[in-house]
């Protein structure tokens, strides 16, 4: 299994830019499927994007074109970079680590953006 440790979240006005990274210790990062979710006040936790072992990638329709993840596993690090970031991101956003029967969770990051 992996720890998660995440940063990179903070207060961004709209259309500006963030980027998240979630770095794993432990064993067998590489063999994850890495995923964020985001948690708005009063909402059900949703997925943002994952990226699989072999590179895939997915998005939910509301961040297409603005988000991207990406996975460097030389250094056990999932990042989330965001543009033109809207109000309606503002969030928590968790990573996540999917192996087999393991569903590993970092601790969130809020992502605040002022319009």
């Amino acid at each position: 299994q992996v720890q998660l440790t995440e940063s990179g979240g903070g207060l961004v006005q709209a259309g500006g830019s963030l980027r998240l990274s979630c770095a794993a210790s432990g064993s067998g990062f590489r063999l994850n499927t890495m995923r964020y979710h985001r948690q708005a006040p009063g909402k059900q936790r949703e997925l943002v994007a994952a990226v699989t072992t072999d590179g895939y990638t997915n998005y939910a329709d509301s961040v297409k074109g603005r988000f991207t993840i990406s996975r460097d596993n030389a250094k056990n690090t999932v990042y989330l970079q965001m543009n033109n970031l809207k109000p309606e991101d503002t969030a928590v956003y968790y990573c996540n680590a999917v192996r087999g029967l393991y569903n590993n969770w970092g601790q969130g990051t809020q992502v605040t953006v002022s319009s």
